[in-house]
């Protein structure tokens, strides 16, 4: 079966400065052991790197304690990085901080338009020839129209209206070219029906598996690096030929993020065509 092209390189962020400092999502809650925070995270780098996968790190910023989230820094399209827009004011002063670091390692940087909001990755997955983005709790249909026009490739859209399932990687992985671990009772009909005809062979989660945060893991080739595996689940992956690591990540889910929440793939390509001008580029290299 034919692999994910993307998966092997990872920007991170150490949890230096995070915690749980207010509540924007309904899993946030409870104080953060950040000792304990930094050996699951430098687990979790280690079990990306045993993989094969490679990780760059990106310094943490005082004030700016979701920083460690870096799926939403924003998408990486080969040498450009089109850069995020966060909703909440809260994490607003994290994209200029990605945006330097793409800048300083020769991406260039690629904006939305104004009033466009896009965090990322968390809320635009690549999937086979499409891409998944998810509005109605943290991004919008028009920052989905600007990244359509920029690669060329067409937006599935799907509405989250369950502020539990606030970006589109709590529900979506993709595992290879026709397999995904797919949660699609958070996406309104229309959006789950569109989903659920990209996947020829869909592996369906029910609440409580959703709820373990299974959907959201990273690949690299044939391994699904996961924060929790229900048997089930870990069964239907094994039948298919990967190999399942579990890294406990409890500190992060405390506030609503896993696995693929912790980690930026940096080797996705998106561009099917070109239909972007340079006056939406910005090259600060």
């Amino acid at each position: 079966m034919e692999e994910l092209s993307w998966g092997r390189r990872y920007l991170m962020c150490p949890p230096t400065h995070y915690e749980v400092a207010y509540a924007i999502n309904p899993w946030m809650h409870g104080v953060v052991d950040r000792d304990l925070a930094m050996v699951q995270w430098l687990d979790l780098t280690e079990a990306l790197r045993r993989a094969g996968a490679e990780v760059e790190v990106v310094e943490a910023v005082p004030d700016l304690p979701d920083m460690v989230f870096t799926a939403n820094a924003g998408l990486v399209d080969g040498a450009t990085f089109i850069a995020g827009r966060m909703r909440w004011p809260e994490r607003a002063g994290e994209t200029d901080r990605f945006a330097a670091w793409a800048a300083a390692h020769d991406l260039a940087v690629a904006h939305l338009p104004d009033g466009a909001v896009l965090e990322g990755l968390g809320d635009c997955l690549p999937l086979g020839e499409v891409l998944v983005a998810g509005h109605g709790q943290r991004s919008t249909t028009s920052a989905h129209a600007f990244v359509s026009g920029w690669t060329g490739r067409e937006v599935v859209g799907v509405e989250l209206a369950d502020p539990r399932w606030y970006h589109v990687d709590l529900t979506l992985c993709p595992l290879d070219r026709r397999r995904a671990i797919v949660f699609p009772d958070a996406y309104d009909a229309a959006g789950a029906r569109a989903v659920m005809a990209q996947i020829p062979e869909p592996l369906v989660l029910d609440a409580d598996q959703a709820a373990t945060f299974a959907a959201n893991s990273a690949v690299v080739g044939r391994t699904v690096v996961m924060p929790a595996c229900p048997p089930p689940v870990g069964r239907a992956l094994e039948a298919w030929g990967f190999d399942v690591v579990v890294v406990d990540v409890g500190e992060f889910t405390k506030a609503g993020g896993a696995v693929l929440c912790l980690t930026l793939p940096l080797d996705t390509r998106l561009t099917r065509a070109v239909a972007a001008g340079p006056a939406l580029v910005e090259d600060v290299a």
